[in-house]
């Protein structure tokens, strides 16, 4: 076990909850009760599945379903299941986040202060292209098992959710948790589901690809050298998506890992099974 692997879990704490306050169908949560967090439940096939009042999801034929904690979003969420007159209520309290600042310098400033006309507008094209792709909701529950590491070896390099700094200018917090590692080194799926984009040479993200593991929760893999998978392939745990480099914004070769879970980010390293 790589000692920066374990510092990424320290803190984030373990889901240990009471029993729920009504319970008229089955109801079961696991995962990490923090800011960037998330929980995996079961409960009935094709239950309905409100966070806040709000239907998020549905729980797949297993009773599978996914939720999860943006970044900067409360400390407290209401989890209601129903199918037809039956529901199971529960009131989670989360851990505040904890994230550094960091400061990133010898970027080129289009990177970070784009203003020519031109480049702005392929930014716009680009930005249209992964949010039709984080849209997508496919029927699957692949992360009920949780996540394995993209890279064999493991050592970060930027913590995710640091408030970034870039060429001194501030910037919004990074939805990413970097991985440094050799240029050309394989990325691997990190659990089973489908291609959703698989793009290179965007201005920001370099190489990228987008994989949707169900119920819209969709993990990235930046700046990569070169993409070996296309948009609509299903993937396995541990099928080679592409290779490490230094792509799009970025000053020297890693691997940025993101999640989302509809427009919530979250940390992918907290599904990562130890």
């Amino acid at each position: 076990m790589i000692a920066d692997r374990r510092a990424v879990l320290a803190g984030a704490a373990a889901l240990a909850l009471p029993t729920s306050a009504r319970a008229d169908i089955p109801l079961s949560l696991d995962g990490r009760l923090v800011q960037g967090g998330h929980v995996i439940g079961r409960t009935a096939p094709g239950a309905l599945i409100y966070v806040d009042g709000e239907a998020l999801a549905t729980a797949s034929a297993d009773g599978w379903f996914f939720i999860g904690f943006d970044r900067d979003g409360p400390l407290q969420t209401e989890i209601v299941v129903r199918r037809g007159r039956e529901q199971a209520r529960q009131t989670l309290t989360l851990m505040r986040g904890r994230f550094p600042s960091t400061r990133v310098d010898g970027l080129p400033p289009a990177t970070v202060t784009p203003s020519d006309p031109a480049l702005l507008a392929r930014i716009e094209r680009e930005v249209a292209l992964k949010t039709e792709a984080f849209a997508s909701r496919i029927e699957g529950d692949d992360f009920r098992t949780g996540f394995r590491w993209p890279l064999a070896a493991v050592r970060v390099t930027s913590a995710w959710g640091a408030q970034r700094v870039l060429n001194g200018t501030p910037a919004r917090p990074h939805y990413g948790i970097d991985l440094g590692a050799a240029a050309g080194t394989p990325i691997l799926a990190p659990a089973g589901g489908k291609v959703v984009l698989a793009q290179p040479g965007l201005h920001f993200e370099g190489g990228l690809t987008l994989i949707d593991h169900g119920q819209g929760v969709i993990s990235a893999y930046l700046h990569q050298s070169r993409i070996e998978v296309a948009a609509g392939r299903t993937v396995q745990a541990g099928d080679v998506l592409g290779r490490v480099g230094s792509t799009g914004r970025a000053t020297g070769p890693h691997l940025c890992w993101r999640l989302k879970w509809r427009d919530r980010n979250l940390d992918p390293s907290l599904l990562a099974r130890t």
